[in-house]
């Protein structure tokens, strides 16, 4: 016996109050992200009120409260972007995707220490360079460099560290840049 669909009651205030505090107690986000989930759920379900839904108001609530702050949800975002390898115009579009502001996002810029830190996880993960099992021939070293360029990182860097003649010169080029922050 098939089920029936069930029907789902319009939305009212206090029901779109719940479901975005239910969102945001699941779910590291910002307020643009939480704008545009309360919209998506209000799309499916309608509003059953008399006046606009209150979305803005709801996320301008949760932000005064605390549970949403997109500068924590932009530190932490680019804090495992970084450590899985992605440089920084990946960290850039993934911000932008979840609306942060393009103020905060340079505020949070990592230094190049830590940009370097990225390319040399990417290519311990992929075996790029001097972490490969053979020098890499013209064609082979051309695909690593354009891997690095489509995981966000420059040109000078993925150059820089495909060309490694060894791993200890490659970590060697990330220790030169020094630095400590709030990315380890």
């Amino acid at each position: 016996m098939a089920r029936s669909p069930r029907i789902s009651r319009p939305l009212d205030g206090v029901r779109l109050e719940e479901i975005a505090l239910a969102y945001a107690a699941r779910y590291a986000t910002s307020r643009a992200k939480l704008e545009a989930y309360l919209r998506r759920k209000l799309r499916e379900r309608g509003w059953d009120g008399e006046s606009e839904p209150p979305v803005r108001e709801i996320a301008e609530r949760f932000v005064e409260a605390g549970y949403v702050d997109d500068a924590a949800f932009a530190r932490a975002r680019t804090g495992g972007l970084l450590r899985r390898g992605y440089g920084m115009r990946r960290v850039g579009q993934a911000l932008a995707a979840a609306g942060i502001d393009k103020e905060l996002a340079e505020e949070l810029r990592p230094d190049e220490a830590h940009q370097r830190r990225a390319a040399l996880a990417l290519a311990r993960k992929r075996g790029l360079g001097p972490f490969g099992m053979e020098r890499p021939d013209r064609a082979a070293r051309q695909k690593q460099i354009a891997a690095m360029l489509r995981a966000g990182h420059s040109f000078d860097q993925a150059r820089a560290l495909i060309d490694a003649p060894d791993i200890e010169a490659a970590e060697l080029w990330v220790a030169e840049a020094g630095g400590e922050s709030e990315w380890d």
